[in-house]
């Protein structure tokens, strides 16, 4: 298990080790806020409960980039595990079968490698599909690609619990909640 560190302002900043997590604790520069009851960590001189959020003491300052690159993991990730043109989920994929990355206009004819033309394809559709536009062969998408929300698309790739996704969501809103849960539930059907 790992555990969520919140920033001094309580936004979620990442996952971290439990380890590292426990030394922040120790050298006060993380309060706790959550733990698991079921485990605990004892020393010579101290017991302390397994720590499931932290926040720091102090504030620290992240820069961030507000476009990130289209990867298959986020673009998997952003279409929920489904092809855009049949709808299966990753786990209904035949043998031999798997997701990939199709440009809705094809390279070749000038599309760009960019969220707004990227969106995820099984192996079947995609070579069905191959340089043509969708229209042209028949085939449309069950949803426009678009480029998704940073916060999503940084959190629908990390594994929370409960407890740490309450503070996701305190931060960042319920739609966000329903969006870590509902990537959360497509990783496990693919499991």
């Amino acid at each position: 298990m790992n555990c969520l560190a919140l920033n001094a302002s309580f936004e979620p900043l990442t996952i971290i080790p439990v380890r590292r997590a426990l030394r922040l604790v120790i050298d006060r520069k993380a309060e706790l806020l959550e733990v698991d009851g079921e485990r605990r960590f004892r020393s010579e001189r101290r017991d302390l409960s397994c720590p499931a959020v932290i926040r720091l003491v102090r504030f620290v300052h992240v820069p961030r980039r507000f476009r990130r690159q289209v990867t298959n993991t986020f673009l998997f990730a952003r279409d929920g595990y489904r092809c855009q043109y049949c709808g299966k989920h990753r786990s209904e994929l035949k043998a031999r079968a798997f997701l990939t990355r199709d440009h809705v206009i094809p390279i070749s004819r000038g599309g760009e490698n960019d969220w707004a033309n990227c969106v995820t394809a099984c192996t079947s559709c995609n070579n069905r599909k191959a340089d043509h536009l969708p229209s042209e062969c028949g085939m449309h998408l069950t949803h426009p690609p678009a480029e998704p929300n940073h916060v999503e698309l940084v959190w629908a790739v990390r594994s929370v619990t409960d407890v740490q996704a309450k503070y996701i969501s305190m931060f960042y809103g319920p739609e966000v909640l329903s969006a870590l849960q509902r990537h959360r539930t497509d990783a496990a059907d693919a499991a």
